[in-house]
């Protein structure tokens, strides 16, 4: 369970130096490097050296945890791969054959034609934000601090360090705008450029209409990738500020209120996993349907 008596411990502590404003700002900012106004490179120091850095900036924090988690899971994969037996299989290898029948029985319900990528990208995506997601079962401050920690040896006595990659609404729109792409290409694959167009500008009220048409199917086509992507970044991040909410105010009496939110928050975990992985699958399999007339 996520954030129960060690982040009541550690969270009593921050009481001591830092107002409860203070401490959740700080453990909902990014490790940030990127360019500074004098044009040298290294790491923000502060929320507002942050801001500055612009567009261009790097969240090392959440980087570095998408790409461990989705390396880890792949050589998790291999390795079963490797040790996968035809006879009586054991604990872990059930473990992760059912994972590959759960993902695999949807794509055959979602998904109405034959592309041999389809299913892949679907585990690796359930997969990936799965793991993205259970980071935010580790208690609040234990990451947080041991960053606090090295960061007194580089001179950055308040560094910043997001260990839950899914509240970082560049890897959620990273993740969906990547999605849109193939939605674009496998449209265009399957329809033609003409009858991906015609879909936009002749629907839902005939060519005579195109402007309206426009008006209507740009927007909804734009939706997809961004609901997509902000709906997996809203629901962790309300979560994991719920929790940082509990441990600054309440200090040691945050037990109760930390089991109750804990428990539902299991389930929205891998719930919003398996949201993203099955709106994949189904923008995906209306990219491949022929042009309606």
């Amino acid at each position: 369970m996520a954030e129960l008596a060690d982040a009541a411990h550690a969270a009593a502590e921050h009481g001591a130096e830092t107002t409860a404003q203070e401490y959740i700002t700080h453990h909902l900012s990014y490790l940030t490097f990127g360019q500074h106004p004098d044009g040298h490179w290294g790491f923000a120091h502060t929320m507002e050296e942050a801001t500055e850095m612009g567009f261009m900036a790097f969240h090392v924090d959440t980087l570095f945890w998408s790409l461990f988690l989705g390396g880890g899971a792949l050589l998790f994969f291999r390795w079963i791969g490797k040790k996968a037996t035809s006879d009586v299989p054991n604990g872990v290898q059930n473990f992760v054959e059912s994972i590959f029948e759960f993902v695999d029985e949807r794509v055959s319900e979602g998904f109405n034609h034959k592309n041999p990528v389809i299913a892949p990208l679907a585990l690796t995506v359930f997969v990936w934000i799965l793991l993205m997601n259970l980071m935010d079962l580790v208690p609040v401050d234990w990451l947080p601090e041991v960053a606090i920690f090295i960061g007194h040896f580089f001179g950055q006595e308040h560094m910043s360090f997001k260990v839950v990659p899914t509240t970082d609404p560049n890897i959620t729109l990273g993740m969906s705008f990547s999605i849109f792409a193939l939605i674009i290409y496998y449209s265009i694959k399957n329809k033609g450029a003409w009858g991906f167009f015609s879909e936009l500008a002749f629907h839902p009220f005939g060519k005579w209409m195109m402007p309206f048409n426009l008006m209507i199917e740009i927007p909804t086509l734009l939706a997809k990738p961004i609901s997509l992507g902000l709906r997996l970044f809203g629901n962790l991040y309300a979560g994991e500020l719920l929790f940082l909410v509990i441990s600054a105010l309440l200090g040691l009496y945050q037990l109760p209120f930390h089991f109750v939110w804990a428990a539902f928050h299991i389930l929205v975990v891998p719930l919003q996993a398996f949201v993203f992985m099955m709106l994949t699958i189904v923008y995906l399999n209306a990219a491949h349907d022929g042009v309606h007339h």
